[in-house]
C-alpha cells in the first residue's frame, strides 16, 4: 500500500471519501511519521494523546463524510485557539493556558472533518520570522537542521515539508506565512484581508495580519482555503464571496498574462547573492507558459512605506500587549524584540498613526495604478537564505546593516501594506542547498488569479516533489 504521508492532501481526501483507505490507517501513518521525524526538527508541539487521536479516527470511519477534510490529521498554529489544547503563543506568560473554545477558523477545520492532533510551533507572540521560544524551543529547517525554519509559521512549514502533515494553517503580517514557506520549499498563501474571518479586539479595524493556507501544492492550498474562507457575521469586514468562487477553477490557460518583475526594487532592498537569479529562473518557466514578464520600477518612495509600517506595527503590538508591558514582572518575560516594539508603540501619537495610514492609502492607490499594466507583481519572498538557527535575526545582508529585527523581511511589505493576496511559490535551491521562493502578488481580492497562475507554475516545476528533504525519508 502507498504510504499515506507521501500523498497530496487532495488525493488523500479523495481516497478516504471513496473508502479506499481508512481514517485509522491515515492517522497511524502520520503519527508514526511524527514520532520518527519531529524529535529532529521540533515542529509539532502540544500533541494530543495518540490513543485519543486514533479513537477519533475510528469514529470518523464509522460515520458519513463531514466535508472535504474528513479524516485528515492537522496541527494548528499556536497563535490560534483550539478548545482543550494549550494556547501558549510561544510565551512563558501563557505556558499553562488552555483554550476554552475554538477560533472561527479552527471550528471550520473541525466542521470540514479535520482531526486536530496538536499545535505547530511559533516565535513568541509570532514576532520575528524565526521560530524559537522559551516554552518549546527552536524549530529547525526541513533541509538543513542547522538553519532556521523561518516564521512565524515555521512549525507549520517544516511539518509540511517533512510530510508530518498533509496540510497546515498559517498566519501572515510581515511574511509570517510566506517566509517559512520559502525557507522550506512549500507553498504559502497570504489572502486578502477579510477572506478568512478571524476574531479581533476591534472587529471594525482592518488588521495587517491575516490567516491563510500552506501546502505542498497549489491544488492542496485551494482545498484548505475552500474551508477557511467565507463570510462570518462575527467578522463584519469579512468578504462576502463564497469560498468556491475564489478557489476554482484552477486549471486554466495563463498565456498572455502580464507579470511585472520588481526584483530588488531598484537597489532599495539588500538581497543575498543567489536569490535574484533563482527568481529569474522561475520567471523563465513562467515565460515558457506564455506569460509576459517585464521588469518594472516601483515608482514610490519606499522609505516612507517602511516608516509607515513600523509605526503601525509598533502601535498594534503595544495595543495588544501594553498591559503586559506595564507590569515590570511580566515585561521581563517578554523577549527583547517584543519589549522594544511595545516601547516604540506606546510612544506613537495619534497624529503619527494618521500620517502612517495616509501613506498606506497612497501606496494602495499606487499599486492599483501598477495593476492597470500588470496582472501580477513578483519579487523574492525573502532577502536572505535560511540562516543559522541560533541567530535571532540577520544583522547584515550583502554588506548592509539591518537596523531592526524585521528589516531583513522588508520585501514582504508591498503586499501587506496594500492588503493584497500574495502567493509564495518555490523557486529552487541556492549553492548551499537551501530553499528559496518568490511572491506572486495579485489584484485586490483576486485570490483565484494567483492560485491559477501558481497552479500552472506548480505543474511545470513540482519543486516539493522533486526535492523533498531526503534526510527525513
Amino acid at each position: 500500500m502507498t504510504d499515506p504521508t507521501t500523498l497530496s492532501a487532495t488525493d488523500l481526501a479523495g481516497r478516504i471519501a471513496r473508502r479506499d483507505i481508512s481514517c485509522v490507517a491515515v492517522m497511524t501513518a502520520f503519527l508514526d511519521r511524527i514520532d520518527a521525524v519531529n524529535p529532529q526538527v521540533n515542529a509539532i508541539v502540544s500533541r494530543v494523546d495518540r490513543a485519543a487521536s486514533l479513537a477519533q479516527a475510528a469514529a470518523y470511519d464509522a460515520r458519513p463524510s463531514m466535508g472535504p477534510l474528513h479524516g485528515l490529521p492537522m496541527a494548528v498554529k499556536d497563535l490560534e485557539a483550539v478548545a482543550g489544547l494549550p494556547f501558549t503563543q510561544g510565551s512563558p506568560l501563557f505556558r499553562d493556558h488552555v483554550a476554552e473554545a475554538d477560533s472561527i477558523m479552527v471550528a471550520r477545520l473541525r466542521a470540514a472533518g479535520a482531526i486536530i492532533i496538536g499545535k505547530t510551533n511559533v516565535p513568541e507572540f509570532g514576532f520575528g520570522s524565526q521560530t524559537y521560544n522559551p516554552v518549546f524551543g527552536t524549530t529547525l529547517n526541513a533541509y538543513d537542521r542547522s538553519r532556521t525554519s523561518g516564521g512565524s509559521s515555521g512549525g507549520a512549514a517544516v511539518a509540511l515539508a517533512t510530510r508530518m502533515l498533509p496540510l497546515a494553517d498559517g498566519s501572515d503580517h510581515a511574511g509570517s506565512l510566506r517566509n517559512p514557506a520559502a525557507f522550506n520549499n512549500v507553498f504559502g498563501f497570504r489572502p486578502s484581508f477579510g477572506r478568512v474571518p478571524a476574531e479581533a479586539p476591534d472587529v471594525f479595524a482592518a488588521s495587517l495580519g491575516v490567516l491563510g493556507p500552506m501546502a505542498r501544492s497549489v491544488e492542496d492550498l485551494a482545498l484548505l482555503l475552500s474551508v477557511q474562507a467565507g463570510p462570518d457575521p462575527r467578522a463584519p469586514l469579512s468578504i462576502r464571496q463564497t469560498a468556491a468562487s475564489v478557489t476554482a477553477p484552477l486549471d486554466v490557460p495563463v498565456a498572455g498574462r502580464r507579470i511585472g518583475w520588481l526584483g530588488d526594487m531598484g537597489g532599495h532592498l539588500a538581497i543575498e547573492p543567489g536569490i535574484l537569479p533563482l527568481c529569474e529562473s522561475a520567471l523563465r518557466v513562467m515565460a515558457a507558459l506564455g506569460v509576459e514578464v517585464e521588469p518594472v520600477a516601483i515608482g514610490f518612495p519606499m522609505p516612507e512605506l517602511w516608516d509607515a509600517w513600523t509605526q503601525l506595527r509598533s502601535w498594534g503590538v503595544a495595543t495588544a500587549l501594553g498591559e503586559v508591558y506595564a507590569d515590570p514582572a511580566r515585561r521581563a518575560l517578554l523577549k527583547p524584540e517584543a519589549q522594544w516594539e511595545i516601547a516604540r508603540g506606546v510612544a506613537v501619537s495619534g497624529a503619527e498613526i494618521a500620517a502612517a495610514q495616509a501613506v498606506r492609502t497612497r501606496w494602495y492607490l499606487h499599486m492599483l495604478g501598477l495593476f492597470e499594466r500588470f496582472d501580477h507583481l513578483v519579487l523574492p519572498t525573502a532577502q536572505v537564505f535560511p540562516f543559522a538557527a541560533d541567530l535571532h535575526w540577520p544583522r547584515e545582508i550583502a554588506g548592509r546593516r539591518m537596523d531592526t529585527y524585521h528589516r531583513w523581511m522588508e520585501v514582504v511589505l508591498p503586499a501587506t501594506m496594500a492588503q493584497l493576496p500574495s502567493l509564495n511559490v518555490p523557486v529552487g535551491f541556492g549553492d548551499a542547498g537551501l530553499p528559496m521562493g518568490m511572491q506572486i502578488i495579485g489584484r485586490p481580492q483576486d485570490e483565484l488569479s494567483c492560485l491559477q497562475i501558481g497552479h500552472a507554475y506548480d505543474r511545470a516545476t513540482r519543486w516539493p516533489e522533486r526535492r523533498p528533504p531526503l534526510w527525513a525519508d
